[in-house]
């Protein structure tokens, strides 16, 4: 098991972390997606590492942008 932790800027209730977390459990080998609106802190547990280009797409995808990307 992997777990990798990403920040996502502009999320600001239940329902965006609700959109990110669809969209990022859809990739490959991820189990589980841990969001906190407030911190905007993502945490993605997967099989292995989950590329952050992926998690990027998926992001944006969503409506959101990671930060730092």
């Amino acid at each position: 098991m992997s777990t990798s932790t990403f920040t996502v800027v502009g999320m600001t209730c239940g329902c965006c972390a609700n959109k990110v977390r669809d969209e990022i459990v859809k990739i490959d080998g991820v189990g589980a997606v841990d969001v906190d609106v407030e911190s905007g802190a993502v945490g993605v547990t997967s099989d292995a590492p989950v590329a952050a280009d992926q998690v990027k797409a998926a992001v944006e995808t969503a409506g959101y942008q990671l930060a730092d990307a």
